[in-house]
């Protein structure tokens, strides 16, 4: 410790000091000047501080200076007044203090501060002092909310209110400026707030209403009005008001259908008013909910009616499905609902469409289209040929029933089964075709005509209703048969060495027809196929021999099977053909003898090894026949010295060693192998037995089997230290019994121990001293006095294969000792100062490189010293310091011998000193020394205390990050006085707090919640930086003050409630409860309801949230109440403030009903007539009741009762169903001949308990029915009246009379004249009562002689008037003018064409009528043309009647005549025709020309050109060629004929075509594809085609045919049916072609069929190709494509007219051959379905199969060969797990290796580098392994293919050796020539 001075020098001192202090106080008194505030010429400090935290407590905020001339100490001061308390001063110097502020500021709470400053220096007196005027001014920091003024927490508003101003809210900001300015923003709780809207007007939000609202879609809104002050930086404080929107529903919605059937079913059958199916409504304003009725305004409403309060659809007549009016049997019904509403108008209404569908009853009766069907067919037709029908017959039968009523049967009686008729079942409407079903029977030389009927028969079981017409048809006789081979299919066997003129087959075909038409005329025209040029076929006979033998075709090796096609031809080989397939098969021979697949086979085999490295495989393959005995091969060892040590599997050709071979005993050079040389045979067993050899080198390697000796166990010696380098110490020797070279040759190695010190020569073995190296142990780390070496011995094996022995080599070093000691340097130690005694805190240490030395320690007292803390020496005299510690002489221990004390020596420096007492004498002393500093360390004995015993504060929930708690300090009296502060607890508190380490300022980290955590309780751990620390802890106790930042949340509780409307007030309805987290009167509920919703008929509780009536409830005026029940915390205090917080809740309240209103009854007010006739079943009227109470329960649901009234016994009540409330009046019988007035006491009765009823009176009025029709007295039917053609107008001819027997208006008889096709009714006018009948216009016989009449007599009777009809009579007299008529109108005749000159008589004419035949002279008739001769074609002679033909007639130019020919008695004059008045006197002559063949037939075009897909069926029909003949009839009929050669250019694919490729039919021109296109053909075709009609005439046209692939065809998508446009289509061909330039083929035109497979009848698909014209080649999709783009504006207004809508690419749709009926279409559609199936399910079995299969291959090929060489394992081990070998006659099950089927026929997709490479498996290490399985099935590995890389690379010692190994060819490249088995 630091020395202090003498107390008595510091006393002396003191008194002095207080003389000096006397004195100058004295002075100081008797002349002082008073000090002045230092302010810098200012009259006021004025200070600006910022409230809140932004001036945080404690801050320093002003500091005063002040002068005192007399130098004296001041003091300030601040004078006592309000406000004073946040200050305070600290002198920090004699003339400075610093203000400090000591309380927050808060400017809303005062803004400026003014504080009087005091300053003294202690000598102006008691109370005296200088004064200073201080003004603090605070200015504003956002740190306050806007808070709302009271304002409407709920707002009713109709949804039909118009937008405006809701309401209006005020919030104020207690900051300044733009912090205390206020804007408003509003958000709605559902995110739904464009309805709303509010403005900040004056510092108030007015909120405003945007859009009208609909209460259907929401009729609450919850708005949240935010407040926000205007800072532009910084804080934004924002406050909140929430305001209940509540729409009020208004009437402005339809009704809503809620149930409404879309399709209901009832029988055709059912009985009127029958219920059909039931509609329901509802008000689409779900607060009003008016009644709604019902009524239908369209479909059906003749046969249905709907009952307006139920909703009842039933029906009012009988129904008929098969009605035409209907649609197929369903009716749409429009069906309305209106509601009835008493402040809307026109009552608001919905309908919607219902679909009624009339189940079918069996009432039809199939029927067929004619009466009777006449056909023909040709003799000999072939099966399913259709019959031909004449006379315009419409082959059709309709039933249109529905389902099996409407499904009929179509079948044939008396036609013995020659025909058939398809389809066999209909169903409501059937085309039906009759076929040929028995060919054999039409023979035309055998019957000409056949009769049968054709029945149609309902398929139902029960009274089936049928239909027979009976069939006629005609044989007509043809001659069509064609020759039919007795096989469809010849499959012959023939050798592969068949020779020259070996029978091949006979085939044979034979024809029905006779003589060179039938099988006399058969020969045998063709035979293609792919040896057809090496057979020879008798035309006559039909058998087919060898032509040329030999050659690759007769070589079962390279193909087994050939696919021949045999033509027949009639008539001598130039009529009708057909073809036949011939399957040749080459049967084999042993003519292959095995090969085997390498030249030659080498391997390498260790000596000693009993296996080979690589597996020895030989394979030889015999491409005769697989599975016959000439493809089985045998192996066997035939030739070499050691044949007898190697053994070969004679199936599968693996050579394996018998035992190890001796390699030193085998002859050979000093090379390391030895070849031995073996040959294999393989042999197949055909007959006879071919065979082939292969050489086999096994190459005998070296192993090292032999390891070096030496010659000694064991080498010592024993040399001196100082021996120099380089010089020998020993030799060893060793030799090794190999035989050659590298394996015997030796090398010597040091493998360990000679530490650097020695080297032995590799060669001779002598080990000698390194050169450099010494010996001396003292100079070795460590010390080394013994050297063992071991030296080993290494023989020229490679790797693992070298061997070696080992020898040990012992070598002894003499020491020399003449080395001084050597001290290890002390260093420092720190010693603790309350160390025990004793202890010990050093070891000296020294060391001496001598072997025995005799070492001893001391201390030099001379050189130690020793310091205090201050650094000054301490003498000896002073302190000894040496006392203090004992150093051992022996082991240099140093130990502490007295206690330490630090503050009197802290550092010390002990010399210590070694001396070896065993050094020679001779030589000098040798010593060593070093110095030990010792450090005395302070120990830590005193713990921290804190200044306060405990800690107790509190804080804010929800306070800011940061803000200060407490803050805690403790002091240590040790010199370690750094502390470091630690808070303890719960981890919830310390995750809320932070504690700053080094201050011990507590402050908030995280969110504080009171309602989580009210109290948290703390440990404050005080740890100074001692070693070890020391530390004292604290309690530290928080109480955390609430807030109210909890909203109230109400409790999971019912939505809905129910009372009865009869329920006293304050009845409890429910009991709501809501929950507050926040504590005291934050968490304290006070319920409130929403006086609106309530409409004054509830209450609650505001303590207990029960909820009441109030007043008495009437469902009547509203079933439910939406009610809204508020929940506030904190009202009684914070309501007013806005600090309250709320929450919503909104309950339905319903209305259950009581029966507490009666009915009211509608009645009709008038007397409902109805006639004697009524039917009793049909209501006569309907009659509702309305009940205020809820018609949905009996209380509502009223029923009618008749009870008095004038015939009440007459009527009944039935009630309508459902909650209609309707009665409807039914008659109990017929009423006839009851008819008059009759008054009806209906009762309407509720259901309810008790009921309500009330009475009205209905009145019906029963009226006479008009049941009698008129009937005519006079005149009597069809009567004959004459009348002179002169009568005047207005002449009464005759009055009819007619009487009715009914009464009143039902008999009051009227008359009216029946019009008439020929309108003789248009002359005459009958009077309506009298009957008189008048003529209107002049007669005139001429014009007409006689006028039919009818006159209808009816009466007024309701609702149906009756009438009969009068037919008459009257006959135009003639009166003076007599004119010649014809007998009849019209005359037809016939003219041959082309003939000079044909005449004919017309017939005579009629002079007189017959009926008033006149005396006048009959006079001659002349004949004039007076119409239809414009070109002078005919001449008729006036007074002979003779009609002649000027010249010859064209019939092509006009084939019918027309001439009108008068009759006249005027001669002399050619008169003027009038039509009108002349056409009783004419004659219509028809003339026909006949036609004669004088015109050739013309083709449309002279060249035609189409295409066909190399994807099109054989015999498809894809083109036609089509010309005119302008003739008619027979000399119109046309025929088609291919002449000349059908050239092929550009085609490929098609060379050994051997029949026409195409064939064009006769009589339609249609040209037929004649063989079948393959992948790859390509070309086209051109021929010359010839049509000629009956009579010679002919015409040429060229035809252009091109082969295309399918996706050479575009697709054009037009708008339209193809219906429509395929009579346009060449006009589209022909624009096309004219704009691209290229030759437009049109392939296909179908109805569009959509991607996802459906058909679109709206649009049609066009199918084309393109050609260009100049090279003839078939333009691709893409250029098509172009060159539409490119003309685009030229085809704009073609594809306008055609409506084309795309073009693309077309899809592959393939052609068909011919078109199925429909029954044959779905037949082969099922079956192909079926047959797919199974090869789908047989696909996916040789999937799996195959995949298993190719899984196990690939396990195979990445196996290593031989994985377990394990002794004596048998060969029925191998062969247990062999595999298929092709060839081979083994191993061809599952299981079986399939590396084989991998090498030969698998490989070619595989890279090298995809091979097996290891022996894992790369899949699921499933490969061989030794460990898992006894079995080892051999496998090919990379050793046997060199050219597949291998992971393992062998050490190679000779280059020479890497040529010994040969590769085998890549077995990839291998060809299956086993046809047969592709």
């Amino acid at each position: 410790m630091r020395a202090r001075a003498p107390p008595r020098v510091r006393l002396k001192l003191a008194e002095y000091k207080w003389v000096v202090w006397l004195v100058l106080i004295i002075g100081g008194v008797a002349a002082n000047r008073p000090p002045r505030f230092l302010i810098d010429g200012q009259s006021e400090i004025v200070v600006r501080l910022k409230e809140g935290p932004d001036t945080p407590v404690g801050s320093l905020i002003y500091r005063l200076r002040g002068v005192d001339p007399d130098g004296d100490t001041l003091k300030f001061g601040i004078r006592e007044q309000p406000g004073s308390e946040i200050l305070r001063l600290e002198a920090i110097s004699a003339n400075e203090a610093n203000i400090y502020l000591v309380k927050e500021l808060d400017r809303e709470i005062r803004d400026e501060y003014s504080f009087v400053l005091t300053l003294t220096d202690g000598h102006l007196g008691e109370g005296n002092f200088i004064t200073q005027s201080f003004l603090l001014l605070v200015e504003d920091v956002n740190d306050n909310e806007p808070v709302f003024k009271p304002y409407s927490s709920a707002i009713t508003i109709k949804e039909n209110s118009p937008a405006g101003v809701i309401t209006t809210v005020e919030a104020t900001d207690l900051d300044e400026g733009a912090y205390g300015q206020v804007l408003y923003y509003l958000q709605e709780l559902d995110g739904d707030v464009e309805n709303f809207a509010v403005q900040t007007v004056n510092g108030k939000g007015v909120i405003r209403l945007n859009n009208r609202l609909d209460y259907e879609r929401k009729p609450l809104y919850q708005l949240r009005v935010l407040a926000v002050d205007r800072a532009n930086q910084g804080k934004v404080n924002t406050g909140t008001a929430a305001i209940l929107i509540k729409v009020q529903d208004v009437e402005d919605q339809p009704p809503e259908f809620v149930v409404a059937s879309p399709v209901t079913r009832i029988s055709e059958d059912a009985p009127v008013g029958t219920a059909v199916l039931q509609v329901r409504a509802i008000d689409g304003d779900r607060g009003i909910n008016n009644r709604i009725s019902y009524s239908i305004i369209s479909g059906g409403e003749e046969n249905f009616d709907i009952d307006s309060s139920s909703g009842i659809v039933y029906t009012v007549n009988q129904l008929d499905r098969e009605d035409p009016n209907n649609s197929n049997g369903a009716y749409i019904l429009e069906i309305l609902a209106t509601e009835e509403s008493h402040e809307v108008s026109p009552m608001p209404s919905a309908t919607t469409e219902v679909t009624i569908i009339v189940t079918d009853v069996n009432d039809e009766t199939p029927s067929f289209r004619s009466p009777r069907y006449v056909g023909e067919v040709l003799e000999n037709a072939q099966q399913s040929t259709p019959i031909t029908l004449l006379q315009d017959a419409i082959p059709e039968v309709f039933d249109y029933d529905q389902g099996k009523n409407g499904t009929f049967e179509l079948y044939l009686i008396d036609d013995n089964g020659v025909f058939d008729v398809t389809p066999f079942k209909g169903i409501n409407e059937a085309s039906f075709l009759i076929r040929v079903n028995d060919p054999s029977f039409l023979d035309y030389e055998k019957v000409t005509v056949m009769n049968f009927s054709l029945v149609a028969k309902e398929i139902v079981t029960k009274e089936p209703k049928m239909s027979i017409v009976p069939i006629t048809v005609h044989i007509k006789d043809e001659n069509d048969n064609f020759p039919e081979f007795t096989e469809s299919l010849y499959t012959v066997t023939i050798p592969e060495n068949c020779g020259v003129g070996t029978t091949v087959a006979w085939v044979q075909a034979l024809d029905k027809d006779s003589d060179s038409y039938g099988t006399r005329g058969i020969r045998y025209t063709n035979l293609g196929g792919s040896i057809a040029n090496l057979l020879s076929l008798n035309p006559i006979s039909g058998v087919i021999t060898v032509k040329q033998a030999g050659g690759d075709s007769f070589d079962r090796e390279l193909i087994t099977r050939h696919y021949l096609t045999v033509e027949a031809r009639d008539d001598l080989g130039k009529g009708n053909r057909n073809t036949a397939q011939l399957i040749i098969n080459i049967e084999d021979v042993n003519d292959n003898a095995p090969i085997f697949l390498a030249n030659k086979y080498e391997a390498r085999l260790l000596e000693n090894e009993i296996e080979f490295e690589t597996p020895l495989f030989l394979e030889a393959r015999d491409i005769d026949l697989n599975g016959t005995k000439n493809s089985h091969i045998e192996y066997s060892i035939v030739g070499g010295n050691y044949k007898n040590n190697f053994t070969i599997d004679p199936n599968l050709g693996i050579i394996t060693p018998k035992g190890g071979l001796d390699f030193e005993q085998l002859p050979g050079g000093n090379g390391n192998i030895r070849p031995i040389h073996l040959t294999v045979r393989a042999r197949d067993f055909g007959e006879p037995s071919l065979s082939s050899t292969v050489p086999v080198t096994i190459y005998v390697q070296d192993v090292n089997d032999h390891a070096p000796m030496f010659q000694q166990i064991m080498y010592k010696r024993s040399i001196p230290e100082d021996m120099p380098g380089g010089t020998s110490v020993l030799d060893v020797k060793a030799r090794d019994a190999d035989g050659s070279s590298p394996n015997n040759r030796i090398v010597y190695r040091i493998q360990r121990g000679a530490s650097d010190k020695f080297v032995i020569d590799s060669r001779t073995g002598v080990v000698s001293v390194a050169n450099g190296s010494t010996l001396d142990p003292d100079k070795t780390n460590p010390k080394s006095t013994h050297y063992t070496l071991t030296v080993v011995a290494l023989d020229g094996g490679i790797g693992d294969q070298q061997l070696s022995a080992a020898v040990l080599v012992n070598i002894t070093i003499v020491d020399v000792n003449n080395k001084p000691p050597v001290l290890v340097e002390p260093g420092s130690v720190v010693v603790r100062e309350n160390i025990q005694v004793g202890t010990e805190i050093y070891r000296a240490k020294a060391f001496d490189l001598d072997d025995q030395p005799v070492l001893r320690f001391g201390i030099d007292k001379a050189n130690s010293v020793a310091r205090n803390e201050d650094g000054i020496p301490i003498s000896i005299n002073e302190y000894d310091f040496l006392n203090l510690w004992d150093l051992n002489a022996v082991d240099g221990t140093l130990r502490v011998v007295r206690l330490l004390d630090r503050e009197k020596i802290e550092t010390f420096k002990l010399v210590i000193t070694v001396e070896d007492m065993a050094a020679l004498d001779v030589g000098p002393r040798q010593t060593a020394t070093g110095t030990l500093t010792v450090t005395v360390d302070d120990e830590n004995d005193n713990n921290p205390v804190f200044r306060k015993p405990f800690y107790k504060t509190s804080i804010t929930e929800n306070s800011k990050n940061g803000v200060n708690i407490v803050n805690v300090i403790a002091d240590d009296a040790d010199r370690n006085r750094t502390m470091v502060y630690f808070v303890e607890g719960r981890e919830e508190y310390l995750n809320m707090v932070h504690m700053e380490s080094t201050t011990g300022e507590l402050v908030v980290a995280n969110k504080i919640d009171h309602e989580l955590y009210p109290w948290i309780n703390l440990t404050v751990k005080a740890v100074d930086s001692g070693i070890p620390p020391r530390y004292s802890v604290v309690d530290l106790v928080i109480q955390v003050l609430d807030e109210n930042d909890n909203n109230p949340v109400f409790e999971s509780s019912a939505f809905e409630y129910r009372v009865r409307e009869d329920a006293e007030p304050g009845t409890v309805i429910a009991v709501v409860s809501a929950r507050d987290a926040d504590s005291g009167e934050n968490g304290k509920i006070t319920y409130l309801l929403d006086r609106t919703s309530t409409q004054g008929k509830f209450l609650i509780n505001g303590d207990t949230g029960a909820l009441t009536i109030s007043d008495w409830l009437d469902r009547e005026s509203q079933a439910t109440y939406n009610l809204v029940v508020e929940a506030w915390d904190n009202y009684q205090f914070g309501y007013l403030s806005g600090e309250s917080r709320n929450a919503f809740k909104q309950i339905v309240v319903h209305v259950e009903d009581v029966n507490d209103n009666p009915p009211i009854l509608h009645v009709p007010p008038d007397c409902t007539t109805i006639t004697e006739f009524h039917n009793h079943r049909e209501p006569i009227v309907s009659v509702s009741a309305s009940d205020a109470d809820d018609n949905s329960t009996p209380n509502g649901r009223v029923q009618f009762h008749l009870v008095a009234g004038k015939g009440q016994d007459l009527f009944r009540f039935e009630q309508v169903g459902g909650d209609a409330n309707t009665g409807r009046l039914f008659a109990r019988q017929s009423l006839k001949d009851r008819f008059g007035n009759y008054t009806l006491i209906v009762e309407a009765r509720d259901l309810g308990t008790p009921a309500n009823a009330v009475r009205g009176e209905l009145r019906v009025c029963v009226t006479d029915y008009n049941d009698h029709a008129p009937v005519f007295v006079h005149p009597q039917q069809n009567v004959t009246i004459k009348v002179p053609e002169n009568a005047t107008i207005g002449t009464t001819i005759i009055e009819a009379k007619a009487i009715d027997a009914d009464i009143g208006p039902n008999g009051a008889v009227r008359y009216r004249l029946r019009r008439d096709a020929g309108g003789s009714w248009r002359a005459f006018s009958l009077h309506a009562t009298s009957g008189a009948l008048r003529t209107l216009i002049p007669l005139d016989r001429d014009k007409q002689t006689t006028y039919q009449l009818r006159i209808e007599a009816y009466d007024l009777g309701l609702p149906t008037p009756l009438s009969s009809d009068l037919d008459l009579t009257v006959y135009v007299q003639n009166v003076d003018n007599y004119r010649p008529r014809f007998p009849f109108k019209s005359f037809s005749l016939n003219v041959t064409e082309n003939d000079r000159s044909e005449s004919v008589f017309l017939p005579s004419v009629i002079e007189r009528d017959a009926i008033d035949r006149g005396d006048e002279p009959v006079l001659p008739v002349c004949y004039y043309i007076v119409n239809g001769n414009d070109d002078d074609a005919f001449h008729l002679h006036k007074t002979t009647h003779k009609l002649t033909t000027l010249k010859p007639l064209d019939r092509e130019q006009k084939s019918n005549y027309t001439l009108t020919i008068l009759a006249t008695e005027d001669c002399v004059k050619i008169p003027q025709y009038t039509s009108d008045l002349d056409y009783v006197s004419t004659l219509t002559v028809h003339i026909t020309v006949n036609d004669v063949n004088d015109n050739a037939p013309k083709f449309l075009r002279k060249i035609f050109t189409g295409g066909i897909t190399t994807k099109a069926d054989f015999g498809i029909e894809f083109m036609q060629v089509q010309a005119i003949d302008i003739d008619d009839g027979d000399n119109a009929k046309i025929s088609y004929y291919q002449i000349g050669d059908i050239k092929q250019t550009l085609t490929e694919g098609l060379e050994n075509l051997a029949v026409l490729p195409f064939l064009v039919n006769p009589e339609t021109g249609a040209v037929s594809l004649n063989f079948d296109p393959q992948k790859g053909m390509k070309g086209y075709f051109d021929f010359q085609v010839l049509a000629n009609d009956t009579g010679g005439l002919q015409d040429e046209a060229h035809v252009f045919i091109y082969l295309l692939r399918e996706d050479q065809r575009v697709r054009f998508v037009l708008r339209a049916h193809p219906s429509e446009v395929r009579d346009r289509i060449n006009g589209f061909r022909e624009h096309l072609a004219r704009v691209t330039g290229s030759v437009v083929n049109v392939d296909d035109l179908r109805v569009h069929e959509n991607k996802d497979g459906s058909v679109d009848n709206t649009k049609t698909d066009l199918y084309l190709h393109l050609v260009n014209g100049r090279d003839h080649s078939v333009l691709e999709v893409s250029q098509v494509l172009k060159i539409v783009d490119e003309n685009i504006e030229y085809l704009d207004e073609l594809f306008k007219e055609f409506n084309v809508l795309d073009t693309q690419p077309a899809e592959y749709q393939p052609l068909t051959a011919e078109t199925m009926a429909s029954n044959q279409t779905v037949f082969w559609l099922v079956w192909t379905t079926l047959f797919l199936a199974v090869l789908l399910v047989l696909a996916i079995m040789m999937c799996v199969s195959q995949r298993a299969d190719y899984v196990r291959r690939l396990k195979a090929a990445t196996a290593t060969a031989y994985s377990s060489a394990i002794p004596g394992e048998s060969d029925m081990t191998i062969r247990s797990t062999g595999g298929r070998v092709p060839n081979t006659n083994k191993h061809s099950t599952k299981g079986s290796n399939p590396i084989w089927l991998h090498a030969y026929e698998n490989d070619w997709y595989k890279s090298d580098d995809q091979l097996s490479r290891s022996e894992r498996d790369s899949l699921d290490e499933n490969a061989v392994d030794q460990d898992l399985s006894n079995e080892k099935p051999y496998f090919i590995t990379t050793a046997a293919f060199p050219s597949i890389d291998s992971n393992v690379t062998e050490p190679q010692t000779n280059q020479a050796n890497s040529d010994l190994y040969q590769q085998l060819e890549q077995l990839k490249n291998a060809k299956n020539m086993e046809t047969t088995e592709l």
